[in-house]
């Protein structure tokens, strides 16, 4: 009798540690699924922009496919946000501050990520007939091998506040158009058109052939402040820390440089391109 009521009680014993182990693995996947990005939510397709001012300028044009809010968000630019989705019949979720965190890869987020259809690079072809469409003389900046998405995204905003038709950038070896560029454009990304091309040394080449002056930048050039900016032109703008590539450097019609007095002999490459971009667009500005 003693040997089957010790079966019993240890039959129960395992039947309670079983039902616990049960409890506490649900608890853990429930835990879990709180910050899951699951397949309802986004596709493989989506990529994503974050901040308020990227996401605003991207839902106005037309590119969001469904909108993440942070759970505890209220104020006016949440209400903005959700009217310009409503316009844009873009779906709004209300989800964790963990599952932004992981859609927006640990970036500062401010309670908004929006996924997005895969940005659309023009071909060179296609970049100079929009440009032609809108003006005689165009002015291309090209980025060569730029890797940091802070600068790219600095450089975008400053090429849409200074006239620039568009942006020319490599396909391999530099950054693209990455939820970072995008934030740290504010938005200038969904208003500057970018063209993607394999070889930059056969772009300059193809642009001389339409009339272009083509300028780099180099220690030895001549002072930017007597460059004449004027007519179809384009600027490159080298690696942050190589610079231009000799072989784009032998196709350009001048160069030019940014006179200094400090220690260093460098500028970060969004500041030198800043500068060099208002001083373009003074001289067509006829200012």
């Amino acid at each position: 009798m003693r040997k089957e009521n010790k079966e019993r009680n240890y039959q129960k014993r395992n039947k309670k540690d079983s039902q616990r182990l049960t409890k506490g693995n649900e608890k853990r996947s429930a835990k879990k699924e709180t910050v899951y990005v699951g397949q309802e939510d986004t596709t493989s397709e989506d990529n994503f922009v974050f901040g308020h001012h990227a996401t605003v300028e991207a839902l106005q044009q037309g590119r969001g496919n469904k909108l993440f809010l942070q759970e505890d968000s209220r104020g006016d630019k949440v209400e903005e946000l959700k009217n310009i989705a409503r316009e844009q019949s873009v779906p709004v979720k209300w989800v964790p501050k963990q599952k932004l965190d992981l859609l927006s890869d640990r970036g500062v987020h401010q309670g908004v990520v929006l996924a997005i259809t895969p940005y659309e690079y023009l071909t060179l072809d296609q970049l100079l007939e929009q440009a032609k469409s809108k003006t005689e003389t165009p002015f291309f900046l090209i980025l060569d091998s730029i890797e940091d998405p802070h600068n790219f995204g600095s450089i975008l905003r400053t090429a849409d506040a200074s006239g620039v038709d568009g942006v020319i950038i490599p396909k391999h070896r530099a950054v693209g158009i990455t939820p970072i560029v995008t934030k740290t454009s504010t938005g200038a990304v969904e208003y500057v058109p970018v063209a993607r091309v394999t070889n930059l040394v056969q772009t300059v080449q193809q642009l001389k052939e339409q009339q272009f002056w083509v300028f780099g930048t180099d220690m030895k050039g001549t002072n930017f402040q007597s460059w004449n900016a004027k007519g179809s032109i384009a600027l490159v703008i080298g690696n942050e820390g190589r610079g231009m590539s000799a072989g784009l450097k032998k196709e350009m019609d001048e160069l030019l440089t940014i006179p200094m007095v400090g220690h260093v002999q460098s500028l970060n490459a969004s500041v030198a391109a800043g500068l060099l971009m208002y001083q373009a667009f003074s001289q067509r500005q006829g200012g």
